[in-house]
């Protein structure tokens, strides 16, 4: 059958919303350091702050890292995270449907979620962003089980999943990662005189070779003299230093290259001889006793400004700790703080310097702080008091060259800025009435602007044409003017246009003639032009509800294979007193 697909579905899912696309306003008294930053800090409902970046920023973030209330039912001191299952689906949803077309094409999101709602927060991605764009399911370490925590139910939890998804897997370039690692044992043998023709090289048992250069006859007597553990952690360290030198023998398998098994057989019936294949495209091999060698130096990388043994990073990330991170940025987040580490690894897979991130979920502030630190440019979206509380102030340290967090690893010396923004009211309101009029807030430039954004133009006043206020293409302009639009200024403008030019003008009151007076001149008055393209006076749809309307329970969630079907509409002109289940 033709257009079915495999979907989660649950109550009210086809609901649609359509937020208002507000303007987004500085308070320059929070904004801090560079003035021609681009970085921004949004204090405001997280969902109409993406509608507010959506024209200008679609396809072009590169990374999104969000860490959305996990819906666990405890009460947060800084979020209400007990939301009923189906709602927390659909609020993920339509925030997600946003991401995903503000993400670049070569971007990745990450979202951050306990074991609660990932399975199904799983699947709603598939929907979104397609099932074979999924990257990898990242499980962290949180905590160890220690004290009153341990008593639990069922096995003590100390996991979370990060989510990882791209915008097109083709374009999503990997580069492998590294991680710190511990001494790997199986580099057991060393070459001394390494710099030597390998002709002559000579091998050595690496434990009996470091004993001998202590003066001990043998490994024992020296782990005897120094203790066994010290005796170790010196080798270690040895081998760490002598890393060239330093190698194991691994088998070679008949199913190699005819030429490295005919040396390999070589190799065995000549004992203690190194034999070299010089191979063009691809590393030489060196042979000895019918064994490859592999030179520890190839395990070793350069991590945080330190040489360290390394290994590939995989999608168990164990080595980033929570524990010390609450005074991190100088502000307090109970239950909700993310390591700077963490956010850092984040950033690292998926950018380069000067590339955008987007948090809409900012909490205290880590993304922008590490963002900031990492010189990425970033937007960051949080509706709770702690905007103004907990990230302007850390981010304000941040550009004084606070050295908390990962501020040392990325040399950190301080700098650069960001902008505070907040949002402006919902440019229509009910009057006494009950009908839309344009909120008086709205002085004309402001007017200018947002009607552009509504009607999707570009706002960018031409210096000399008044009218040219905006433009959606090179010949289409947006004219918005608050005085009655005549026969007369119609006429005045349509002498101004040129050959392929036309203009909308948006107005509260005109002649009526002038609607129809020039053929590239369309007149429409406000807020006419407005109403049923978006949802006016609310400011809210953020997920800290937790007082439901009486509604018959609800079945959990199903898998099932459904046909595709047209959205139902969210009416847009319904009086306010009437109430859903999300309003």
């Amino acid at each position: 059958m033709k257009n079915q697909r495999l979907e989660l579905t649950w109550l009210n899912k086809d609901k649609t919303y359509h937020p208002e696309p507000r303007l987004l306003i500085e308070d320059t008294n929070l904004s801090y350091g560079d003035a021609d930053t681009e970085n921004m800090l949004i204090h405001g409902d997280n969902l109409l702050a993406l509608k507010a970046l959506e024209q200008d920023y679609a396809g072009k973030v590169k990374c999104i890292y969000i860490d959305p209330p996990f819906n666990t039912g405890a009460a947060f001191e800084h979020y209400d995270d007990g939301v009923e299952h189906s709602i927390w689906l659909n609020l993920m949803r339509i925030r997600l449907e946003i991401l995903h077309r503000l993400l670049s094409d070569d971007g990745v999101i990450f979202v951050h979620i306990d074991d609660k709602e990932m399975d199904y927060l799983k699947i709603v991605m598939d929907e979104i962003f397609r099932r074979e764009n999924f990257l990898n399911r990242i499980t962290i370490k949180t905590s160890d089980p220690s004290g009153h925590k341990t008593v639990n139910p069922s096995p003590y939890s100390q996991t979370e999943y990060v989510l990882m998804y791209s915008k097109n897997r083709r374009k999503y370039i990997y580069e492998q990662m590294y991680v710190a690692s511990e001494y790997d044992t199986g580099y057991s043998k060393i070459i001394p005189n390494v710099d030597q023709p390998y002709s002559e090289w000579v091998a050595f048992g690496l434990n009996q070779y470091y004993a001998e250069k202590l003066g001990f006859k043998n490994t024992r007597k020296a782990k005897k003299a120094i203790g066994a553990l010290e005796f170790d952690a010196q080798v270690a360290r040895f081998a760490l230093k002598n890393n060239e030198k330093v190698f194991q023998a691994t088998a070679i398998s008949s199913k190699a290259g005819r030429d490295t098994v005919e040396l390999r057989d070589k190799s065995k019936a000549n004992p203690d001889v190194v034999y070299l294949q010089e191979r063009d495209d691809y590393d030489d091999i060196y042979i000895l006793n019918g064994r490859q060698i592999y030179f520890y130096s190839s395990k070793v990388r350069e991590i945080e400004g330190s040489i360290t043994p390394a290994k590939p990073l995989t999608n168990l990330w164990t080595d980033i700790p929570y524990n010390g991170i609450a005074s991190e940025g100088g502000v307090k987040f109970k239950n909700g703080k993310k390591p700077e580490k963490l956010i850092r690894r984040v950033i690292e897979l998926t950018t380069n310097p000067n590339d955008l991130v987007l948090d809409s979920f900012l909490g205290s502030g880590t993304t922008a702080a590490v963002a900031h630190k990492m010189g990425r440019r970033y937007i960051g979206v949080e509706l709770g008091d702690h905007a103004r509380t907990h990230c302007q102030p850390r981010l304000r340290r941040v550009v004084d060259g606070e050295q908390g967090g990962i501020s040392q690893a990325v040399n950190w010396q301080g700098g650069g800025g960001f902008k505070f923004y907040t949002l402006a009211p919902s440019l229509l309101k009910r009057d006494d009435h009950g009908f839309y009029v344009i909120d008086e807030s709205y002085h004309p430039d402001q007017l200018a602007a947002a009607m552009a954004k509504h009607q999707n133009f570009t706002y960018q006043p031409d210096a000399d044409v008044y009218w040219k206020q905006g433009y959606s293409t090179e010949n289409h302009f947006i004219f918005t003017t608050t005085q009655p639009v005549t026969v007369e200024l119609v006429d005045r403008i349509g002498r101004q246009l040129g050959a392929e030019e036309s203009v909308l003008i948006c107005c509260k009151s005109h002649d009526e003639a002038a609607r129809t007076r020039h053929p590239r001149v369309e007149v429409e008055k406000i807020p006419n032009v407005l109403l049923g393209r978006c949802t006016f006076g609310r400011d809210d749809y953020s997920l800290n509800i937790i007082d439901l309307p009486n509604e018959r329970p609800e079945p959990e969630p199903l898998l099932q294979v459904t046909t595709e079907k047209k959205p139902t509409e969210e009416k847009t002109t319904t009086n306010q007193g009437q109430q859903s289940l999300f309003e």
